[in-house]
């Protein structure tokens, strides 16, 4: 059969995708990665074909571009970033508020990053290639529509949290308990008028939010259950090209910490200058080695380095964790997955969206810690750190994450599913 994926221009998003692209292959399927042309090289890098979408003009063109988003609608990103999506506080969780989520969410978020221009490309190159499945990832909604439009099966593929359909399946009940007059639905109306205007058949059905199935590649007991078909695969790293340096081919002579924070724009920013140097130096007096990956922005501020500390910048974590006692991070879903594959306790700094989630999740398994990246000092982290060190029920907890992850189907043992889902699902909608 013939899978089309699509994928946001972002690393992050694409790789969790490539240990099951390459299975498909494997297996003798056909495969393409579609996405923008940003992301060709690390497609192309990896094996697998690529697909360029060209975004238009007048679109936005590089919908990773976070600080786009902010200015697209500055107090709405804000707004959709401190969201409650941890449930934390109910009250939050009203109609009103989970309507403005949804009005902010579908023009500033979703319909820019599957823009008209795009969806028109990519269903013209599916009508001409004519996939059997369109796995799409959970930032390219669209997929949804240019699998209708091309008479294809389609899955959504879920590698971290899904608060997305947490979020949904609250937002479908509310709306339901209002009157018929004012039962709005802003994704709804905008993925109708999209297959409308792309001359897809049929009208709007919840499976183009949620996929006609869910593929989640997150360890059974961290799901948040969104009462929809799933299937679990393995998570298998993939960290793009990479050289492993010869100072990792050593065992670390004492317990190595690494603090890891991603490429995210505003976790950068406040990382870096004088509260990265009071990280380090709070872990100086603990017997550790820190490994601190960072970038050479956040290198040139920091004032102080300390002899137990090592600044890198990148090295892959499939070969870095294990080596590993604790992980300190942003949240990064391929950091997360990293850690729980090698059973490493970790510290997560919460800073939003769906972060929140991840450290609630790490401490109701006992498999780390958390705090928002907002009170974070270095005083606080040493006290973290220290009791992942020396507490060992964190380890132990880490370690039966790490066995749930081991028992879910590999990749390959993922496709006959595939093959069998696309064939019950392929041109049909509900």
């Amino acid at each position: 059969m013939r899978v089309l994926f699509t994928t946001l221009a972002h690393r992050t998003h694409f790789y969790p995708l490539v240990p099951l692209a390459w299975a498909l292959r494997a297996a003798g399927h056909e495969v393409r990665i579609a996405s923008e042309p940003a992301l060709t090289d690390d497609i192309t890098r990896t094996g697998l074909t690529a697909v360029p979408i060209e975004a238009p003009e007048w679109s936005v063109t590089d919908p990773c571009d976070l600080a786009l988003l902010r200015e697209f609608h500055e107090e709405g990103f804000v707004f959709v970033r401190d969201f409650d999506f941890a449930g934390a506080d109910p009250a939050r969780w009203t109609w009103p508020n989970l309507l403005a989520l949804q009005h902010v969410m579908v023009p500033s978020h979703d319909a820019v990053m599957n823009n008209d221009g795009m969806l028109d490309q990519l269903t013209a190159f599916a009508r001409h290639w004519r996939p059997d499945l369109v796995v799409w990832e959970t930032y390219t909604i669209g997929g949804g529509v240019v699998a209708r439009a091309a008479g294809a099966a389609h899955a959504r593929f879920v590698a971290g949290p899904d608060v997305t359909m947490r979020v949904r399946r609250e937002f479908r009940r509310l709306r339901d308990e209002q009157h018929p007059a004012h039962r709005e639905d802003p994704a709804a109306e905008w993925l109708a008028w999209s297959l409308d205007r792309l001359g897809a058949d049929g009208d709007f059905t919840e499976d183009l939010l949620t996929g006609q199935w869910t593929i989640d590649s997150t360890a059974p007991s961290v799901r948040l259950h969104p009462g929809h078909r799933t299937v679990g695969v393995r998570y298998v790293a993939h960290n793009g090209p990479a050289v492993v340096p010869g100072w990792l081919r050593e065992p670390p002579a004492r317990p190595r910490v690494c603090l890891t924070f991603g490429v995210s724009e505003w976790v950068a920013d406040f990382l870096r200058g004088e509260v990265l140097t009071d990280l380090l130096a709070a872990l100086a007096d603990l017997d550790v080695e820190v490994v601190a990956t960072v970038t050479d922005a956040q290198r040139a501020t920091v004032t102080d380095v300390p002899a137990n500390a090592r600044l890198i910048d990148f090295v892959p974590l499939n070969d870095l964790l294990p080596t590993c006692a604790v992980v300190v991070h942003h949240g990064g879903i391929g950091t997360k997955a990293n850690a729980e594959l090698h059973g490493i306790p970790q510290v997560i700094l919460g800073f939003g969206m769906d972060t929140e989630v991840m450290g609630a999740g790490l401490e109701r398994l006992g498999t780390g810690l958390t705090m928002p990246m907002a009170e974070l000092t270095g005083a606080a982290l040493r006290e973290r750190v220290a009791r992942l060190l020396t507490e060992p029920s964190f380890r132990t907890a880490a370690g039966r994450l790490r066995d749930e992850m081991l028992a879910q189907p590999a990749p390959n043992d993922l496709v006959p599913v595939l093959e069998r889902l696309t064939e019950e699902n392929r041109g049909r909608y509900r």
